[in-house]
């Protein structure tokens, strides 16, 4: 949980940076607000909730018998758990819209839940970290959104790449290679490429009744055209539009740390249906659990909920996987993960109550300290201090209460150092590291 905390509060931070505000929504959201939000496949990873009660009194025999799913689902369950923060986010947008100024730029930290097989760097329940700007159409919120997915990860020390594309260019590309009609299909295809290969995107291509010359050659600019080639390639007043905004955020980042890490993707789709505009994917560049992080522009999401024109941009961290790259290349720093940074160890009653008041001085100087709650054998006690792993032991004793002092042990060394009590408080009061207590010996 400190590692957790850690990756949260790095990115809480960067957001909270740029002017984002946080809110919290539900865990169980009426099914009629999530379904048919998240594609075909996201609808079959919704969790459904049965109702309260007797949830099988509203479905006859003849509805059971006939085993259509949809119909008694209908009747038997009204609610699911989320799962996103973008869809709940339209919906609260909806509902407060009277009390909110806009843009409203918003962040939220919570779990959601997808009914998926869990297996390495995929979760029934997993924490998402969003931030989202609703009721602008400006661009430049997607630059500001590229320097955030830059700061977090060079925080963290987690190298990565950020693709870009444009559900734009996407489609006139589909609709020029003869596959407009079949479009929410072929993205979801086209969505697959990083899990099935080029091979198996193209297979699912060949079943739309496409010419495979035409396929072949759509995979060929996906897989290998830049912007230029793609430009070429794409006809009609929305196309062109939308890659003049790719070419407008290149330019915007042009110059900034943030270009390092970006790069144009022609064949990310993200297969979420309301994306409408620039789209967004991060993967670590030394890790194989795929994306890290993703999003992109939606043109009208709360409409659904009665409230229109109202335009938005968001991306979103996944803390899971990026918990399990940073643990397995070792780059948490070494003090996440403490949780003391002094175990108090006393030989007798006496010293205890001394340990006690000294560790409630301490405390009002934000160290976190605890007390062992016994005079036991300081063997044991010393054992509990490295299973607990404290860096730190402040041994008390009849000659450390004499001269009102404690011997400070660091644990990992087996360096010890007697000091006036009055001494080390007024050393970490000035901001001094307690492994300077040593030095000075």
């Amino acid at each position: 949980m400190l590692r957790r905390a850690y990756i949260f509060q790095t990115i809480k931070d960067t957001f909270e940076s740029y002017g984002f505000q946080p809110i919290e929504t539900p865990a169980l959201e009426r099914l009629t607000t999530l379904m048919g939000k998240y594609g075909e496949e996201g609808d079959q990873l919704l969790f459904k909730v049965l109702n309260n009660g007797d949830f099988l009194s509203k479905v006859d025999d003849d509805t059971l018998l006939s085993r259509d799913l949809d119909d008694i689902l209908s009747k038997i369950s009204k609610r699911g758990l989320r799962y996103d923060l973008t869809v709940p986010l339209a919906r609260y947008v909806a509902q407060n819209q009277n009390e909110l100024a806009f843009p409203f730029k918003r962040y939220q930290i919570q779990p959601v839940w997808r009914a998926d097989r869990p297996q390495k760097g995929r979760y029934q329940e997993f924490y998402q970290c969003d931030a989202d700007v609703v009721g602008s159409g400006s661009l430049l919120y997607e630059v500001d959104f590229i320097h955030i997915y830059s700061r977090v990860f060079r925080r963290l020390g987690l190298p990565i790449q950020i693709k870009i594309n444009h559900r734009g260019l996407l489609t006139a590309l589909i609709q020029s290679y003869g596959l407009g009609a079949e479009f929410e299909i072929a993205t979801t295809a086209i969505d697959k490429w990083d899990k099935v290969g080029r091979e198996g995107v193209k297979k699912e291509l060949l079943q739309l009744d496409v010419e495979q010359v035409k396929v072949d050659s759509l995979l060929d600019l996906l897989e290998n055209g830049d912007l230029q080639q793609i430009k070429e390639n794409i006809s009609g007043d929305k196309g062109e539009k939308a890659w003049e905004e790719i070419q407008f955020i290149f330019e915007q980042i042009e110059g900034s740390t943030a270009e390092q890490d970006l790069v144009f993707a022609p064949e990310l789709a993200r297969g979420l249906n309301y994306y409408t505009g620039c789209i967004f994917e991060v993967i670590a560049i030394n890790g194989d659990l795929g994306s890290i992080g993703g999003g992109g522009r939606y043109a009208d999401l709360t409409s659904i909920f009665g409230m229109k024109d109202m335009p938005g941009v968001g991306i979103s961290f996944g803390a899971e996987r990026i918990y399990d790259l940073l643990e397995s290349q070792s780059l948490f720093p070494d003090a996440v993960g403490r949780h003391l940074d002094i175990l108090f160890c006393c030989f007798d009653e006496e010293s205890l109550k001394i340990a006690r008041d000294y560790a409630e001085e301490l405390r009002g100087l934000n160290m976190r300290i605890d007390v062992y709650p016994e005079a036991a054998k300081l063997g044991k006690q010393l054992k509990y201090a490295d299973q607990v792993g404290s860096p730190y032991v402040a041994i008390i004793g009849e000659v450390e209460r004499q001269q009102n002092a404690l011997n400070l042990k660091h644990m990992a060394s087996g360096q010890q150092v007697l000091l006036p009590f009055s001494k080390l408080k007024s050393s970490l009061q000035e901001g001094d590291d307690l492994k300077d207590q040593f030095s000075e010996k």
